[in-house]
């Protein structure tokens, strides 16, 4: 029997955005569509703190773009990114204050055929969704999932997983960012994932 899926409520993602990056290692994300459903394990995050954090998108203030990074606790800010990848994020805090963790890399789970469908050109299963814009495009997650509720209210969804324990997790700078850049917010775990 398979046991009943435990989704994370939104007290879950109402605290700073560093803790919520270092507790979604290891969590579910499941996205239902009609073509049937794909989930990875995340092993890989980064956190951006607010309007006080340079490199997050909040610290420019609400724009129509980053309208849900502002949202309440738990919800999806997905944006697109050099006119080719949509990052997925999950918003931190509380409702109005402008934090999120950016999903990066997910270990596959289910729907690996639809995945690799998605994504024709990677070689290797261990590299479908190595990064945030792979996992999106893997996963099927786009623009209109922006502003969904991640919390069981929607086909996009972050499901209780199993604990990662603090050895096993390595504690480095963001990437791909231009400022901001010695901020220790980039959360990896390093059993599982290859971004180490």
């Amino acid at each position: 029997m398979v046991p009943p899926l435990v989704f994370l409520p939104p007290e879950f993602f109402d605290r700073e955005a560093d803790v919520v990056a270092r507790a979604l290692l290891g969590v579910t994300l499941r996205h239902e569509r009609d073509d049937g459903v794909v989930s990875g394990r995340i092993v890989e995050t980064e956190a951006y703190l607010g309007p006080h954090d340079p490199a997050s998108h909040s610290a420019a203030g609400r724009t129509a773009r980053t309208w849900h990074m502002f949202g309440p606790p738990g919800t999806a800010y997905v944006y697109f990114i050099y006119g080719m990848h949509w990052c997925l994020n999950a918003v931190t805090r509380e409702d109005g204050y402008g934090a999120a963790v950016l999903i990066r890399g997910i270990e596959p789970m289910e729907g690996l055929p639809r995945m690799r469908a998605r994504r024709p050109k990677a070689r290797r299963d261990r590299v479908l969704c190595d990064g945030p814009g792979k996992l999106t495009a893997a996963l099927g997650v786009d623009r209109r999932c922006d502003g969904w509720s991640l919390t069981g209210g929607s086909a996009l969804s972050l499901v209780q997983g199993d604990a990662v324990p603090d050895a096993e997790v390595l504690v480095t700078p963001r990437i791909g960012i231009s400022k901001a850049v010695d901020w220790p917010l980039r959360f990896v775990w390093s059993a599982h994932s290859r971004a180490v």
